[in-house]
């Protein structure tokens, strides 16, 4: 993965605008909430394999970035991307991790569902 790039994101997100895409959207902590005499929560979130057609799509930021994308219905939402790639020329994975690496947000897009 490299670093995000607004420029060379917002292409890829272009490209997969006003197609059928598959998502997969995840948010977690998980275990890095337990610290601090457990004074933190455990959260998270995880959605997969849901399909979404969407009409925008926008990234905004300059250290962690979000990227929103406008359905019919309202909008898909993700805050705190670091990182992007683009593989097998038809998977837009974008991950956020925190200053020690642990992952703490991923957002994908497709248009076949993913295994």
């Amino acid at each position: 993965m490299e670093a995000i790039n607004i420029e060379k994101v917002q292409e890829k997100l272009d490209f997969f605008k006003n197609k059928p895409v598959y998502i997969h959207l995840e948010t977690t902590n998980g275990a890095y909430a337990s610290h601090f005499g457990n004074k933190g929560v455990n959260v998270g979130a995880y959605i997969r394999n849901a399909q979404i057609t969407y009409t925008e799509a926008v990234i905004k930021g300059d250290v962690s970035f979000r990227v929103g994308m406008k359905t019919e219905l309202g909008w898909v939402f993700a805050e705190g991307l670091t990182d992007w790639e683009m593989y097998e020329n038809k998977h837009l994975l974008l991950a956020g991790h925190d200053a020690e690496g642990r992952l703490m947000v991923a957002l994908q897009i497709s248009e076949t569902p993913f295994k």
